[in-house]
């Protein structure tokens, strides 16, 4: 694992799109199509806002959630929705969004079809993760019910995923293949993140899921917009 430290989010956001957008065009030279997973939440909205500007071959790019939550595309909660309106915009409208939910299904009913249309693209080209402050990444929460399976050596590409205190189920890419990908980044922001991510680094998978993705990992901080004005 490495660390970057940025003066503030804005410059972070910059150069990680444009280290991604690199890392893309590599990828472009030696496939067909190359997949690219990101995350959802508040913290990688900028990235997307810079990052659908870049100058490559979208058309080639298949883009997917490293995890859902089981949710309509529609709803407020989806990372599918961030994806489409924040980063498939712009230059990047013309890469192709692969499917994470199936309407009237469950994550269970549906992992084997969403994962057929995932495993043609993988490995994955440049992958670029989030964190919690409870150390977890994706959907791999600590005492989510699957997460032995998620983070086994031999798991599926998609696990179904139960996190008790969320208003609904999730599904996930699973460790092994987060851990395939060719390019893997963190993003975090605040001092409270860092410091999770140290606790991180001497604590189990099992307790700090981050850490079953730590190797070869490039970690991007910054600090929040208060703590980077305190003298």
């Amino acid at each position: 694992m490495k660390l970057i430290e940025y003066a503030d989010s804005e410059m972070m956001a910059m150069a990680l799109a444009d280290m991604m957008a690199s890392e893309l065009r590599a990828a472009l030279r030696q496939r067909d199509r190359v997949l690219l997973v990101v995350p959802g939440g508040g913290t990688p909205g900028p990235i997307f806002d810079d990052l659908c500007g870049a100058r490559l071959e979208w058309e080639r790019v298949d883009v997917l959630p490293s995890d859902e939550r089981w949710r309509p595309e529609a709803h407020i909660r989806s990372n599918a929705r961030l994806i489409r309106e924040r980063l498939l915009v712009d230059e990047a409208a013309a890469a192709r969004l692969l499917p994470m939910y199936a309407r009237d299904r469950t994550p269970e009913e549906a992992a084997a079809e969403l994962t057929e249309a995932i495993t043609p693209g993988l490995p994955i080209s440049v992958l670029l993760l989030g964190m919690g402050a409870d150390m977890h990444t994706a959907s791999l929460f600590p005492r989510a019910d699957n997460l032995s399976l998620a983070l086994g050596p031999n798991a599926p590409t998609l696990v179904p995923m139960h996190v008790k205190g969320e208003p609904e189920p999730r599904i996930t890419l699973s460790a092994r293949v987060l851990n395939d990908a060719m390019a893997k980044h963190l993003v975090i922001t605040g001092d409270a993140k860092k410091a999770a991510l140290e606790r991180a680094r001497g604590q189990s998978p099992e307790v700090a899921p981050v850490a079953a993705v730590m190797d070869d990992l490039l970690v991007h901080w910054a600090p929040l917009a208060e703590e980077a004005h305190v003298d």
